[in-house]
């Protein structure tokens, strides 16, 4: 988040900025600024350690950085953001699984046990129950409940993130939501 009394910036206005080579390192800050609280908190979400978490965004925002000459401005920059973010998280999972030969579910089930030691954790039993919940989910479905319910993104955002048509999207997030329901029940 921008810092308080901070102007946040449309992509109008910061698009020329990072195109124009004197100002492109000024307006990658603010890019940074603007966007790396709510870039970190939906990796933390994907990943659950906040070093992890802090490293994988670092990863994001050097890829970005390095592909801004790509970007062709089709979705906006948060929603460029949004993508390399999710992507870089997935990878990082995906590494580390291979690392320690951990099918997916010992890798939840790893990231869990962090939920319950994790001293910067300051969500009540509820949260608790409810991000162990989401764990459990296969990871497309984990990514569309936590950009719908905790980053608050439409269909087409989201859409546009993961490639994904919004039939589907919705699909994915009810059948989220109907097994956390039943997860939550159980427990």
């Amino acid at each position: 988040m921008p810092e308080p009394g901070k102007n946040i910036l449309s992509d109008e206005e910061l698009l020329p900025r990072l195109r124009d080579p004197e100002q492109r390192n000024y307006a990658f800050n603010l890019l940074v600024r603007q966007f790396q609280e709510r870039v970190y908190w939906h990796i933390r979400r994907m990943v659950i350690d906040h070093e992890d978490a802090n490293d994988v965004m670092q990863n994001t925002f050097v890829k970005a950085w390095r592909n801004l000459d790509k970007f062709r401005g089709d979705a906006a920059l948060f929603t460029w953001l949004y993508r390399i973010a999710t992507n870089e998280s997935l990878t990082f999972l995906k590494k580390k699984r291979q690392r320690f030969f951990l099918p997916i579910v010992d890798v939840e089930n790893e990231l869990s046990q962090r939920i319950d030691n994790d001293p910067g954790f300051s969500g009540d039993e509820i949260e608790r129950r409810l991000q162990q919940a989401i764990l459990t989910l296969p990871e497309k479905q984990r990514l569309v409940f936590n950009m719908k319910y905790f980053d608050d993104l439409k269909y087409d955002e989201i859409s546009t993130i993961l490639g994904t048509s919004v039939g589907a999207l919705k699909a994915s997030y009810h059948h989220a939501v109907k097994k956390i329901e039943q997860n939550l029940k159980s427990t």
